[in-house]
């Protein structure tokens, strides 16, 4: 929302609201971008701040000869695209930039399922006008809105439409609300750019199979000179379980290894690893008559922190007997009618992952990821149909902070039920032999 809420002949105050209405989508060190369309520059702001601080553009510019009485050393940022950055918690409380209710948390808005009171960011901004703008009822608003975060999904925004005059609580706290001079709305829709790359990965394993079957290869992108060391095109290659703790350019030894162990051909060049920042593995962990579970680890890569953080998985009939997650915070979600998706976040004091770190000996041994661990339960009860082993044990989408995660290109195969498929094969060949020679 763009809120103009004081207005005068030659300048304007507005709030600007950015509110999250999705349930698995949110940001991270939110960057806000727009166009001014009339020659406008923001002269002060609070509770957020632009990302280059410059007046240049309106020293040498119309508006430095038309203000030319004022202090231009004063002026926050005269480019004609700004972009904006939230400010950190410790300037909540600052006189000049915060105290502005929902400001400051270095960029955060997590969905409203996890936690509406932090579901939104406001800041306020002050815009002095050009002519023949100088008018306190001429207000224009920017255009080609644009926002992103960090590991984030993409947005793809609209264009301002002019709506009702939004009303806020009266700031003095008495019983009546203040009404916003004009007010535009910029609806902004998660969207999936063409030839854009995840950046989480799912891996799979299971109790009934030794391999871990990584995410597909390349799944975030190769780096440029892999080509040389590795192939991007081919299937990517099972894994023993202790490689999902090693970084990616020290696996190859360790699935060359494990190849030769199961008697596997592997391809030459070996396939190139997903390369991403933030990797999940789903672990089916039991399966009884009654019930089964799942063991969950994230594993972050990379050297950014993520505190506040959720995940989200989405099945098909395992989702209707979810019973308790150990470890973390779950919730069972109905989404658009439909109840398959489980929401899982860190335990208070507990929801930040750390990023990658050295090892004990970082001349030796390999860096180590930041990682957190839980298990689920599921019963089967009035569940009818579900075959854990053959796929229902298995998500068929997964989220890490509203980016969905590529997956894997199969699953692991139960070896129990093929060596006993095998067993029951070569039983029967062998008493067809005996009824041919006997005969």
């Amino acid at each position: 929302m763009y809120d103009v809420t004081r207005t005068y002949d030659s300048n304007y105050w507005s709030q600007v609201t950015i509110s999250n209405h999705n349930p698995l989508g949110r940001l991270d060190n939110w960057k806000l971008s727009f166009d001014w369309m009339r020659d406008e520059f923001i002269y002060s702001m609070k509770g957020a701040y632009p990302y280059v601080v410059d007046s240049s553009d309106c020293i040498f510019g119309p508006q430095g000869q038309y203000y030319g009485e004022l202090d231009f050393g004063n002026v926050l940022n005269c480019e004609r695209r700004p972009t904006i950055i939230d400010l950190p918690p410790t300037k909540a409380n600052d006189t000049t930039l915060g105290l502005i209710p929902k400001c400051c948390r270095n960029g955060t808005i997590l969905p409203p399922s996890m936690d509406p009171s932090k579901s939104s960011s406001v800041f306020q901004v002050q815009v002095f006008k050009m002519p023949p703008d100088l008018n306190r009822s001429e207000l224009s608003p920017p255009q080609n809105w644009k926002i992103n975060g960090t590991l984030n999904p993409d947005y793809k925004c609209g264009p301002p439409v002019r709506v009702s005059p939004s009303q806020f609580p009266d700031p003095t706290g008495l019983p009546s609300n203040t009404t916003a001079v004009a007010s535009w709305q910029v609806v902004c829709n998660i969207t999936q750019p063409k030839g854009a790359s995840p950046k989480c990965c799912v891996s799979f394993s299971s109790y009934y199979n030794d391999s871990v079957v990584p995410c597909r290869t390349c799944a975030s992108g190769c780096p440029g000179d892999s080509a040389r060391t590795c192939s991007a095109n081919a299937q990517a290659v099972l894994l023993p379980p202790e490689a999902l703790l090693v970084p990616f350019e020290k696996r190859t030894t360790m699935a060359r290894a494990w190849a030769d162990l199961k008697h596997r051909t592997v391809p030459n060049p070996i396939p190139c690893s997903d390369n991403c920042g933030v990797s999940i593995n789903w672990h089916v962990l039991t399966d009884y008559s009654r019930g089964w579970s799942a063991r969950i680890t994230i594993f972050n890569w990379d050297e950014t922190t993520f505190s506040d953080w959720f995940a989200a998985v989405q099945m098909d009939k395992a989702t209707l007997g979810f019973e308790k997650m150990y470890s973390f915070n779950g919730t069972a979600l109905e989404l658009n009618g439909v109840n398959n998706t489980i929401l899982m976040q860190g335990l208070p004091g507990l929801n930040y992952i750390v990023g990658e770190t050295n090892g004990a000996n970082p001349e030796k041994d390999p860096r180590v990821p930041g990682k957190q661990q839980t298990v689920i339960s599921f019963t089967k009860k009035n569940i009818l149909g579900i075959n854990v082993a053959s796929g229902d044990g298995f998500p068929f989408k997964v989220f890490f902070n509203g980016e969905e995660c590529a997956f894997p290109l199969v699953l692991p195969t139960n070896d129990s039920n093929r060596k006993g498929s095998t067993t029951i094969l070569s039983i029967l060949v062998a008493v067809l032999v005996f009824i041919i020679v006997h005969q």
